[in-house]
């Protein structure tokens, strides 16, 4: 007669494999499927956690995302608002028909050199907040209708930021860029 095998052991986790945890947390609430306070929780829980069950149960509901993979937001009417501490995607596409959005990205974290934005307004109007030291690339948007508001900085940053590089079309709408405060 055989005995029963014992549970195998928790595998612990590294913080290699916590901080790939928060990333598809942020993801996430990027794509709207988690709430600012669900994000909260999840991401204490998964910084706390010790071992690969507690983290799976942080991620259980969400879908494994490609770091690469581009994030898509979309408004029908109403506002889009993206603002604090999110993860900013390498590729964002932002959609709105008859909206507002406002992206700002002064306090967000920007793990790549380029992120591109691709802009498709319809009637609404968007503005985009980039960080003090970034550099702005406006070549692959085509005007519509309004012009495009934006004014570089005076004085350059002390330390160079990412590259925005906004793309895509505003349609009747209006977009202002303009760099955060320091």
């Amino acid at each position: 007669m055989t005995s029963p095998t014992p549970n195998p052991p928790q595998l612990r986790i590294g913080s290699a494999d916590r901080d790939a945890a928060v990333e598809r947390l942020q993801l996430a609430y990027a794509e709207e499927r988690i709430t600012q306070d669900e994000l909260d929780q999840r991401v204490h829980a998964a910084l706390t956690a010790t071992v690969r069950a507690e983290l799976d149960a942080v991620l259980h509901d969400l879908p494994a995302g490609a770091p690469d993979a581009a994030v898509t937001l979309t408004a029908v009417n109403g506002r889009l608002v993206r603002r604090g501490p999110w993860r900013v995607p390498r590729v964002l596409k932002v959609a709105s028909a008859f909206g507002k959005v406002h992206l700002d990205l002064g306090d967000a974290v920007i793990d790549h050199p380029v992120v591109d934005i691709e802009l498709g307004l319809g009637f609404g109007r968007a503005t985009i907040t980039v960080p003090h030291g970034a550099t702005v690339d406006l070549d692959g948007l085509r005007n519509a209708w309004k012009t495009v508001r934006y004014r570089p900085p005076r004085t350059p940053a002390a330390t160079p930021g990412p590259t925005i590089r906004i793309t895509g079309t505003p349609g009747f709408g209006r977009l202002k860029v303009r760099h955060a405060r320091r």
